[in-house]
């Protein structure tokens, strides 16, 4: 697996509906881009000028909302994968 440095973690982006709630299908150009996701792997820690590490607020198998444009996208064993800095997660579901 993936191991991520300093204060990335690695995201499974979960996969946005292919209809809406009336039951209309949507091109995959008509969809917005995935912010929810479930954090597979993260790093050890954001490391400060003084030697010591900085703890993540989130761990493997937290579900997240990131920012929309942030990280970058990974294909990895045949998954596509994002990987992400601490500072773009937004919240945890």
């Amino acid at each position: 697996m993936l191991k991520p440095l300093g204060d990335r973690v690695v995201i499974r982006v979960l996969e946005q509906e292919e209809k809406t709630a009336s039951g209309i299908f949507l091109p995959d150009t008509a969809k917005e881009k995935p912010c929810e996701g479930e954090i597979v792997a993260a790093g050890p820690g954001k490391l400060q000028e003084d030697g010591s590490r900085v703890a993540l607020d989130v761990k493997a198998g937290d579900k997240v909302i990131f920012s929309k444009y942030a990280g970058t996208e990974v294909k990895y064993e045949g998954e596509k994968l994002l990987i992400v800095s601490e500072r773009d997660i937004l919240a945890i579901l």
